[in-house]
C-alpha cells in the first residue's frame, strides 16, 4: 500500500464480499486484518479469494509478507531515465516561466499553474488510485444498467464545480484569520514539506516516507466512499462533489495553501486549477482501462513524476524564505 487511500480502498472492497464482517488496513504494516465466516476454506484459499476483489485495484493478499518484487539495484537503475526526464521537464518549465507563457513557481505561493501540473501528477500517481477505483466501481455499475456516458459526465462535472465552490470556501474561511507574512510564511512552509514527503514517496525508495503523508480524517473519508454505494440517478454526481474529500496528500497541499488566500475567488480558482489537471487521466480512466501503475515502465513513471514534485517543493521553500527576508534570492525567473 502506498497511501491512507490504499486503506479505504481496500477495506471498502473487502467489507462488501459476502461473509466479511470487518476489515481493517493498515499501512504502517502493510497489512489488513478479515473477519468473518469463511467456512471450512483454508487462510491461504481465503486470501486468494479475496484478492480476486482487489485485483483490479493493483493489490493482492497472502498469509504471509511477502517481499518486494524490486531488489534496491533495479530500482535505483529507474533514476537513469527518471532522472533525465525530470531534468528536461523542469528546464521546460523555467523556460516557459521565462518567456512568460506560463506561470509556475510564484513568490513564495502556489500559482495556478503549478496547481495545473500537480493536478497532472496527483492522477497519475498512486494516492489518487482511489478515486479512480471509485469510477471504475460506479461506471461498472452503472454500466450494467445500460447507462454509460452520463454518469461520466455527471461524476467529472461534479468533481470540477464541487472544487471550485469549495476551495473558494475554504478560501472565505482562510480570511477569518489575519495572516502576517510570517503566518504566510508558515503555511508556505507546511505545503513545501508535504509536496517534498509526496515527491520522496513517489521515488519508492524510502518505505518509511510513506507513514509521513498527511490524510483528511478517517471518519469523514470513509463516508465520502460510502457515497458511492448509493443506488441513486445523482450518484455520480456526488461521488464526485466526495472526492474532495478523500485522503490524497496532493489534495490536502492545494487545500492548506487555499486557506491561505482569504478569498473565494482565488481559493476556488486554485483547486478548480487543480481539479482541471487531474480531468484528463481520470476521463481515460473513464473510458478505458488506462493504469499506469500496470504498465511496465510504471517505475520510471513514478521516480520523474516524484523528482519534478521535489523540485517544485525546493523552488517553493526557497521563495518562501525569500519573501520573509530569511535569504536573498536565489532564482531569476
Amino acid at each position: 500500500m502506498h497511501c491512507k487511500s490504499c486503506e479505504l480502498m481496500t477495506e471498502s472492497e473487502l467489507k462488501e464480499v459476502s461473509g466479511v464482517v470487518n476489515a481493517v488496513s493498515s499501512l504502517k504494516n502493510q497489512s489488513v486484518e478479515v473477519t468473518g465466516d469463511f467456512g471450512t476454506r483454508t487462510p491461504n484459499q481465503i486470501a486468494t479469494d479475496l484478492s480476486q476483489v482487489l485485483i483490479k485495484h493493483g493489490y493482492s493478499l497472502s498469509v504471509e509478507k511477502q517481499t518486494q518484487t524490486k531488489n534496491w539495484s533495479e530500482k535505483w537503475s529507474d533514476f537513469k531515465f527518471a532522472l533525465p526526464i525530470a531534468i528536461g521537464f523542469i528546464v521546460l518549465f523555467i523556460i516557459l516561466q521565462k518567456i512568460g507563457l506560463i506561470n509556475l513557481v510564484g513568490a513564495g505561493k502556489v500559482t495556478y499553474s503549478t496547481a495545473f501540473v500537480i493536478g497532472i501528477i496527483a492522477s497519475l500517481s498512486t494516492c489518487m488510485a482511489v478515486v479512480g477505483g471509485l469510477l471504475l466501481s460506479m461506471s461498472a455499475t452503472f454500466a450494467r444498467e445500460g447507462s454509460k456516458v452520463k454518469p461520466q459526465v455527471m461524476f467529472h462535472a461534479g468533481r470540477i464545480v464541487s472544487f471550485f465552490v469549495l476551495g473558494g470556501l475554504i478560501g472565505i474561511l482562510g480570511s477569518a484569520f489575519t495572516l502576517n507574512t510570517s503566518g504566510t510564511f508558515i503555511i508556505g512552509l507546511i505545503i513545501g514539506i508535504v509536496m517534498l514527503i509526496l515527491g520522496i514517496n513517489l521515488l519508492d525508495v524510502f518505505p518509511w516516507v510513506k507513514k509521513l503523508q498527511p490524510g483528511m480524517p478517517k471518519f469523514l473519508s470513509k463516508h465520502a466512499i460510502g457515497v458511492s454505494k448509493f443506488n441513486h440517478t445523482f450518484t455520480p454526481l456526488l461521488v464526485g462533489v466526495a472526492t474532495f474529500f478523500l485522503p490524497c496528500g496532493f489534495t490536502q497541499s492545494m487545500q492548506i495553501f487555499t486557506l491561505s488566500t482569504g478569498s473565494f475567488v482565488t481559493g476556488g480558482l486554485t483547486m478548480l486549477s487543480f481539479a482541471l489537471g487531474t480531468l484528463p487521466v481520470l476521463a481515460l480512466i473513464s473510458f478505458s482501462s488506462f493504469s499506469i501503475q500496470k504498465s511496465s515502465k510504471a517505475g520510471i513513471f513514478f521516480k520523474s513524476a516524484g523528482l519534478i514534485v521535489i523540485a517544485f517543493a525546493i523552488f517553493n521553500l526557497i521563495n518562501s524564505l525569500v519573501v520573509i527576508g530569511l535569504i536573498a534570492p536565489v532564482f531569476n525567473f
